[in-house]
């Protein structure tokens, strides 16, 4: 999937959970669920950015030489307007583009 044409609200907003729960049956397995491909999503995104930045990287001891990097301030810049990681994966589960696997608990043995 591509992060840079995720889609996601621009900012925070108020969830239904009841919308939530009609995926799973549990609201904390829906937490765990989003937060764990948040967690997926923002790693992704920095390992990315780290690529990028590193193109500008100066490797020079001197500090009188600092300068400002039009294109750098363009890829930051364009980082930062992307919808946080929370809300893509969040859209991703309401728009059910997100495969997860719930674990069964074992079923206990009636041999007590």
């Amino acid at each position: 999937m591509d992060l840079k044409k995720a889609k996601g609200a621009p900012s925070t907003i108020t969830r239904n959970m009841s919308e939530l729960i009609t995926k799973v049956d549990n609201i904390y397995e829906a937490v765990v669920i989003c937060s764990k491909r948040a967690n997926q999503i923002s790693i992704e995104l920095k390992i990315e950015l780290t690529e990028k930045l590193a193109e500008f990287a100066s490797y020079s001891d001197n500090l009188e030489e600092v300068f400002e990097n039009r294109e750098q301030i363009e890829v930051s810049k364009f980082y930062e307007r992307l919808p946080k990681p929370v809300l893509i994966s969040l859209e991703e589960f309401l728009s059910d583009e997100l495969y997860y696997k719930l674990e069964k608990p074992e079923e206990q043995e009636n041999n007590a």
